[in-house]
């Protein structure tokens, strides 16, 4: 494991430990068990989505808006009237100024029209996911190179019986053909999601979405994420065979971030129509 997901894996833990001081496991497993249902990922049949993602700061590129926790609303609508599958919200608050209110507030906002929010976060223990679904959130993110398999076991298991979608995020070949075989086995909804960025520089690798594409279960929605800023970028993923991709600071460092999004959707739905 790099020192970066290290680093974010301790800190993790050390919520966790606190917050379970406040509400136990049972207490919290009961209320994510009596909440309202969020909505249901649905994908186009036009073979690429994108997930928009909600965040202040990004360790890589620095602040991505000024005081824009106020404007939650205001965005998560406008990725969703554009035509985001799914809304990705940073709740992780040390390197990206996040907060779980975020994702309970983009929740309540994209509820009516149908959209689920997914918490982002380092996620170590089932009680998060429990958490996540409390907050409103339809999906989690689960990093396959930061725990052990047992651990990421129990993740899945939880959200599945929590009826929540997973994105499972790798890095390189070990992490797919662990995705591989999880996929396998673990119930629920899976998407299965490759990072271009390396751990160690937090710089994003060229050419490692494609090189990498074919790798990705065949059977499960394939996610392409970081370093996608322009329509180009959505045409060149969807060409390599990616059925959504996740995009973070390109929207969140626009004003009215809908029209890029729309345009990358766009481009992408028609690159997947010219693929062989």
């Amino acid at each position: 494991m790099s020192g970066f997901l290290a680093t974010m894996a301790a800190a993790s833990r050390a919520r966790v430990r606190s917050a379970l001081a406040a509400c136990p496991r049972e207490a919290m497993e009961a209320s994510a068990r009596s909440s309202p249902p969020p909505p249901p990922l649905i994908l186009s049949h036009e073979r690429f989505d994108i997930i928009a993602e909600m965040k202040l700061r990004s360790p890589a590129a620095g602040a991505l808006r000024a005081a824009v926790a106020h404007d939650i609303d205001t965005r998560v609508r406008d990725y969703a009237t554009a035509g985001a599958a799914a809304v990705s919200v940073l709740t992780e608050p040390s390197r990206f100024d996040g907060a779980l209110g975020h994702l309970e507030q983009a929740a309540r906002a994209l509820a009516p029209l149908r959209v689920p929010a997914m918490r982002k976060d380092f996620l170590v223990d089932p009680w998060q996911v429990m958490e996540a679904r409390v907050a409103g959130a339809g999906g989690v993110l689960v990093i396959l190179r930061m725990l052990p398999r047992a651990d990421i076991e129990a993740l899945l298991a939880t959200a599945a019986s929590l009826d929540l979608f997973v994105l499972l995020e790798a890095f390189d070949e070990a992490d797919i053909d662990l995705a591989h075989d999880l996929a396998s086995r673990a119930a629920g909804r899976l998407l299965v999601g490759l990072n271009c960025r390396d751990l160690t520089t937090l710089q994003v690798v060229p050419g490692r979405l494609e090189a990498l594409a074919a790798r990705l279960p065949a059977h499960l929605p394939r996610v392409a994420e970081s370093g996608l800023d322009s329509a180009q970028d959505a045409a060149r993923v969807a060409a390599a065979g990616y059925d959504l991709a996740l995009i973070g600071s390109a929207l969140m460092k626009q004003d009215a971030p809908g029209a890029l999004l729309a345009d990358m959707l766009a481009a992408g739905r028609l690159a997947r129509r010219r693929a062989p």
